[in-house]
């Protein structure tokens, strides 16, 4: 059996592909945000000085990166319900639910990252910062939070990809996502080939665009290892906080 290239194309530009699209766009991005917030309080809290906060923060990751997406899906979706009257709303859809799990899942990893970035600000940074009469919040976002961000952007980047992928694990609960849709055309059709590349070129495309601004991203946090070098610590600091 040939390949056929007007399916192909017809694939391509259906709606129901476009649809696709959008629901995994609008879900890799709700789930990375969501994640990435919930990823930088566990971060804080594992560098808190209380040790009760720091166990939470550590049980939370052990539990999340050794559970598979898979079965975070099918918890959310199918177990919590059954623990939550309130959620057996039709209010609780399939993209509420991936969204919940995803973000959860991705909040274990990406505490992690943002720990490690956390971790690469020198401490003498923080006390300069803290001698030049900036407040606490003032310190996180001008002189911390920029030099975290340098370092944590190619792993957080690698996480987004991996997480437009993971997407597509929510079609399992009905969400109709990209790869959904593909799989209702291929079983009316049985045209397997055709339809699948079609969903590989979309997320071929995606993750092309998504290259292009991690490289805008990082250009655009350069200067902070280039300009920064051979400053002193409290230079460094009130270059970093005269940055608006």
């Amino acid at each position: 059996m040939e390949f056929d290239t007007s399916i192909f194309f017809e694939a391509l530009t259906s709606p129901a592909y476009l649809e696709g699209v959008q629901i995994t766009i609008a879900l890799t991005v709700v789930a990375m945000v969501f994640g990435l917030i919930l990823g930088l309080v566990v971060a804080l809290l594992r560098g808190s000085a209380n040790r009760v906060l720091r166990g939470i923060a550590w049980t939370y990751i052990w539990i999340f990166r050794a559970l598979p997406s898979l079965l975070l899906l099918f918890l959310v979706w199918d177990g919590l319900p059954q623990l939550v009257p309130a959620l057996k709303g039709d209010w609780f859809s399939a993209f509420i639910a991936a969204s919940v799990a995803l973000s959860i899942n991705e909040g274990a990893y990406a505490a992690e990252i943002i720990r490690g970035g956390l971790l690469s600000v020198d401490e003498g940074q923080r006390l300069a910062a803290r001698a030049l009469g900036l407040s606490p919040t003032k310190v996180f976002s001008k002189v911390i939070a920029p030099q975290m961000i340098r370092v944590t952007i190619p792993p957080l980047s690698n996480d987004f990809v991996s997480m437009l992928k993971l997407t597509s694990l929510a079609s399992v609960i009905s969400l109709q996502e990209l790869l959904a849709r593909s799989h209702s055309a291929v079983s009316t059709t049985f045209k397997f080939a055709e339809y699948y590349a079609a969903a590989a070129v979309y997320y071929l495309v995606l993750v092309s665009v998504f290259m292009v601004v991690q490289a805008q991203i990082e250009r655009r946090f350069v200067w902070m290892s280039q300009g920064s070098s051979g400053l002193s610590r409290v230079q460094r600091v009130r270059q970093f906080a005269t940055i608006r």
